[in-house]
């Protein structure tokens, strides 16, 4: 299967709705957690992720913290935070409101 290209402002939505279903998660689990609940039809670029990481702990939204993981290797963990899951609400309503518009339009077209 062709990878797809993320639809504008879905990558942060993706990532808000997977640390709070999955719980707090290292960036490269979120990449795996993503391309496979996606079958492989999305694919996270590094140069994408890390910024909205960035993008969404500076918003408030995520928390992030640094741990040694059981190989002795330091990982930066991601949580999603109470603001985050408002936020969350708000975007997964927006998200729907707006593929429900597109999907009507090419019904009707």
């Amino acid at each position: 299967m062709a990878k797809t290209v993320f639809p504008q402002g879905s990558l942060p939505l993706l990532v808000l709705k997977l640390l709070a279903r999955s719980g707090p998660q290292h960036g490269y689990a979120i990449t795996l957690m993503i391309e496979r609940l996606s079958e492989d039809a999305l694919s996270v670029e590094e140069g994408s992720l890390y910024p909205a990481l960035h993008r969404l702990e500076e918003s408030g939204w995520i928390k992030a913290k640094w741990v040694v993981t059981e190989n002795n290797r330091r990982a930066r963990i991601y949580e999603i935070t109470a603001s985050g899951r408002k936020q969350l609400e708000a975007e997964e309503q927006r998200w729907r409101s707006a593929t429900a518009a597109v999907d009507r339009v090419l019904r009707l077209a």
